[in-house]
């Protein structure tokens, strides 16, 4: 039966202990609740990114593949083939231009006469298209914010005099517009298809895990020859997840770390308080304390630490999260809406909140075995001889403070190495966390660096003949070098699926490429490929590749591994001259610009689309970065929660030097050392901890912050090599702030048991 009294005394030891360690208590609560909050975030990520495309597969009844076809392949073998469940299509499709608030894009025109039930776009505004107006058409939902269109505008097609009127907007489980990459998606009769140049067809397949199967049959039974590009499930959700779950991964991986490091922070700081509390355990157990209520005593009170945070942090996350800026607030306003929220909501702070408990009840073991009457501590602690290097600094006459103050840093051995390694698990994290924020500045500063050294792709509408563009081009004295390049679509070995083939620059002007592996391609045949291509088809830097553009086989030699942040990665590049030995008349279609030092793109690009009245279309290179953005505010506050769990650990650090340095306060007084010596001692010691950790975090966290951020960018399809690790002076002011603040935080606590009166320090080591 539950005893009043001793829940009364369990509380007066909670209160009391509480009020003794007001600030620990207080750096506990935060970390956990920022733990938790990065943990939700994540979670919100995480469905942020995958769950909305599912949604709108599953509701548009979405094809597991598209191919586009010529115009004479016989859809109707396709629906024969096993697995195939339905078809889509076939629908007529035109290449067109079309422009509307002066922003012009690049689309495919699908005459599509009825709403399809495979592949049914989703309105979201206005309506679907009626023969009664035979110009109306539906824009896909990217390509409508890209041209700022709504229905009811009127869209240009530049050098005709053909308008198309807005009658809708629909969001479509297809890959979405990126200028430049993917031409955007318009719906519209088959009237308004003037000039098809091939069809499109849809297959949806009654297990989608037969995709590669599927793709390789209908390549097979339409002819190699018949089939221009292939595009399945996957690789449309890959695009529509993009960085949200990069920005999930991130703080998911973090999360977890800091709560592993909140753990053995917490464990570390039990154990270190169990030690200076040997005495009062002791009269606990006298007055008819069992083991279990001295382990409940610490238990409960962390738990109750831990609690106060986790649902502080849900309940912050749930109330303000859809109100943070970017994509961070969008994504918890989405997380919000899905079926699985509160259970996430619940579990992941319930989670948090076990795990510290898990760590405590481990310390708090220790707490339950503390006998009943006090063992007296040994005269002198295990390891406090003076070492030869101590006594040979001590002859050389270095300080006495700071001598002794690194021999006790290191002479308890084991709890000396427990307390780095806990303090160093957090600055190996803040050292990754750099990391990830000193390659974002290199993927914005200095994109050339990552596969991107051209900033503007300009394309021509056919009024001008290549010199001409090239002309007009080169006359802009802010540009540096203009590319020409095409960029095909490639049937890959065993016809599952399609890559980018691109031809850039010449053998007399190469394109720079941003080289991870092997050398340039210089002579005829050769070739760089993206790391997505190395690993689809299974390929090294060296290799012979063979494909198929059309009819048409081509074979390269793959000499290199470029950094590619287009599709995947899956991209071979070589010469144009290269692709003209297989096909003469092949004319550049469009050109890579790469621009002085200094230079604008935006308003080169201005100037540039209304020098040839507007017969160029120019879009900005997209920088993968971009939308990476709001990982900057994360890094931020993950370094923040870190350095919390650093402070917690830097403080039990402080709290166990300065007690166990008690005994030697009066042999210290007995020799001569004023109390400012004596405070130097335990504050060279703390320091000393915090640099060893410093040193272990730095040269932990590099090399695993390179492979973390390098295995990031091979998942992806751009490759190893993007990793960038934080300049010397930011490690050095990293090391530098941890060693002060841990002797700015040691220096009155110590200060405070150096000036001790003779009797309170005879009361303490008694």
């Amino acid at each position: 039966m539950l005893d009043l009294r001793d829940v009364r005394a369990t509380l007066r030891w909670a209160h009391s202990d509480l009020r003794t360690h007001r600030g620990e208590a207080l750096f506990l609560v935060l970390a956990t609740a920022g733990i938790v909050a990065s943990l939700l975030l994540a979670t919100a990520l995480f469905g942020y990114a995958t769950n909305p495309w599912e949604r709108t597969f599953a509701e548009a009844r979405g094809a597991h593949v598209w191919l586009h076809t010529a115009r004479s392949a016989d859809a109707g073998k396709l629906a024969r083939l096993d697995g195939v469940s339905s078809v889509a299509g076939p629908y007529r499709t035109e290449s067109a231009t079309v422009a509307a608030r002066g922003t012009r894009a690049a689309v495919e025109l699908r005459g599509t006469p009825d709403l399809p039930s495979v592949g049914r776009p989703l309105l979201t505004a206005g309506r679907w298209l009626d023969p009664a107006a035979p110009d109306g058409v539906v824009l896909e939902s990217s390509l409508a914010r890209a041209l700022l269109a709504e229905p009811g505008d009127t869209l240009t097609l530049p050098g005709t005099a053909r308008t198309l009127t807005v009658e809708g907007v629909a969001d479509s489980a297809e890959p979405p517009y990126r200028p430049g990459e993917q031409p955007g998606l318009v719906w519209a009769l088959p009237s308004a298809v003037r000039t098809p140049a091939g069809q499109v067809i849809g297959l949806r397949l009654g297990d989608p895990a037969d995709t590669d199967y599927a793709v390789q049959r209908a390549v097979t039974v339409l002819g190699a020859g018949a089939v221009g590009e292939v595009s399945t499930w996957q690789q449309a959700r890959a695009e529509a997840q993009g960085a949200g779950r990069l920005l999930g991964q991130v703080l998911g991986l973090f999360g977890l770390g800091a709560l592993i490091a909140a753990g053995f922070a917490v464990h570390g700081a039990i154990a270190t308080r169990i030690r200076g509390h040997l005495r009062d355990l002791s009269v606990l157990k006298a007055i008819g304390f069992t083991p279990g209520q001295v382990v409940r005593i610490f238990l409960l009170q962390h738990l109750a630490y831990a609690l106060l945070g986790a649902v502080a942090a849900a309940a912050l996350t749930e109330g303000l999260g859809s109100r943070i800026p970017g994509r961070l607030g969008d994504a918890v306003g989405v997380w919000q809406g899905l079926p699985g929220h509160t259970l996430a909501l619940c579990a992941v702070p319930a989670g948090a909140v076990l795990f510290i408990g898990l760590t405590t009840g481990l310390a708090a073991w220790r707490a339950g075995r503390v006998p009943p009457v006090p063992v007296p501590r040994p005269a002198a602690p295990g390891g406090g001889r003076l070492t030869g290097p101590a006594r040979l600094a001590l002859g050389l006459r270095l300080p006495a403070a700071l001598v002794l103050g690194c021999h006790k840093a290191f002479a308890g051995r084991g709890r000396s190495l427990a307390s780095v390694a806990r303090l160093t698990l957090p600055l190996v994290l803040i050292v990754v966390a750099l990391s990830a924020w000193t390659t974002l500045d290199r993927l914005h500063s200095s994109p050339e660096r990552v596969g991107l050294p051209t900033a503007l792709t300009v394309r021509s509408d056919g009024a001008l003949d290549p010199s001409g563009v090239r002309t007009v081009l080169t006359g802009d004295p802010r540009v540096g070098a203009a590319y020409p390049g095409v960029e095909v679509a490639a049937l890959v070995p065993g016809q599952t699926g399609t890559i980018a083939l691109r031809g850039i620059g010449t053998r007399a002007e190469p394109y720079p490429y941003a080289l991870a592996e092997g050398r340039a391609a210089r002579g005829p045949d050769e070739a760089v490929a993206g790391q997505g291509l190395l690993d689809l088809l299974h390929a090294r830097v060296g290799d012979w590749v063979r494909m198929t553009v059309g009819d048409r086989p081509q074979i390269l030699h793959i000499v290199g591994r470029a950094l590619e942040p287009r599709n995947a990665g899956r991209v071979v590049t070589t010469s144009l001259d290269t692709l003209r030995e297989n096909d003469p008349q092949l004319a550049p279609a469009f050109y890579e610009l790469r621009l002085r030092p200094g230079a604008d793109p935006h308003r080169v690009a201005a100037a540039l689309a209304s020098a040839d009245r507007g017969h160029l279309e120019v879009h900005p290179v997209t920088n993968p970065a971009d939308g990476l953005s709001p990982l900057r505010g994360v890094v931020a506050g993950l370094i923040a929660v870190l350095a919390l769990i650093g402070l917690v650990e830097l403080l039990t650090a402080i709290g166990g030097s300065v007690r166990e340095g008690e005994r030697d306060v009066l042999a210290l007084r007995a020799i001569g050392m004023s109390p400012r010596q004596i405070t130097a001692i335990t504050v060279t010691a703390t320091s000393c901890t915090a640099l060893a950790a410093a040193v272990a975090g730095t040269a932990l966290g590099l090399p695993l912050a390179r492979r973390l951020i390098d295995a990031q960018g091979g998942s992806s399809g751009i490759g190893a090599g993007i990793a960038q690790s934080p300049s010397p002076g930011l490690l050095l002011l990293l090391g530098t702030a941890a060693v002060l603040g841990a002797a700015a935080l040691a220096t009155l606590p110590a200060s405070r048991a150096a000036r001790r009166r003779l009797a309170d320090t005879l009361s303490a080591v008694a």
